[in-house]
């Protein structure tokens, strides 16, 4: 009777291990995949570190300056004019620009303009103005992004076209008087 029943449970083992082998040879097949595939992706990556050509390693990336006046206050800006250029803006930027400074993005056309805190490192004071340099919509102590999967808490949007945007470290609005009433004139961009 111990036979049959021994019988009977290998049997059984048999069939489990028919039913799951199909599973270890999906798992080994994906890695046999996978594993050269990172390789390549790395090996590829750190070519394309050594073998980038000395101009794009070398590149120059600060903006170029001008400077503005809002009010009576003269300002220090680097100027983001290209889709590029705002696209970066101040993004991965450890060090708060000072006070009597500031950046400006400079738009083609007037529009609504929408900015995503993301990447930035401090908080920010935001101020869209128009063609004519005049105060549409402004934000102090705008909040950067904690958490880049909830994009509604980071970005900043006016609500009057606008043709340009100030960027500055939390603290200029206050610092320099700026209101709806403000206007910006443009020295040197």
């Amino acid at each position: 009777m111990e036979l049959n029943w021994f019988s009977f449970i290998r049997s059984i083992i048999a069939r489990f291990k028919f039913i799951y082998c199909p599973v270890c040879v999906v798992m080994a097949s994906k890695m046999v995949v996978l594993l050269p595939a990172i390789i390549a992706a790395f090996i590829i990556g750190v070519l394309g570190l050594l073998l980038a050509p000395s101009e794009v390693r070398n590149r120059d990336l600060s903006f170029p300056t001008g400077t503005i006046k809002i009010d009576n206050d003269t300002i220090k800006v680097e100027v983001a004019k290209s889709p590029e250029e705002r696209q970066r803006w101040l993004m991965f930027r450890e060090d708060p620009i000072p006070l009597d400074s500031a950046m400006l993005l400079a738009y083609g056309k007037p529009d609504l303009y929408a900015l995503w805190l993301i990447n930035i490192q401090y908080n920010l004071d935001l101020i869209w103005l128009d063609e004519n340099g005049r105060v549409v919509y402004a934000k102090e102590d705008a909040q950067i992004c904690t958490n880049p999967f909830d994009a509604s808490k980071c970005t900043y949007k006016n609500t009057s076209p606008a043709k340009f945007v100030i960027a500055a470290s939390s603290g200029f609005i206050a610092n320099h008087n700026v209101s709806t009433s403000s206007a910006m004139k443009i020295i040197s961009i």
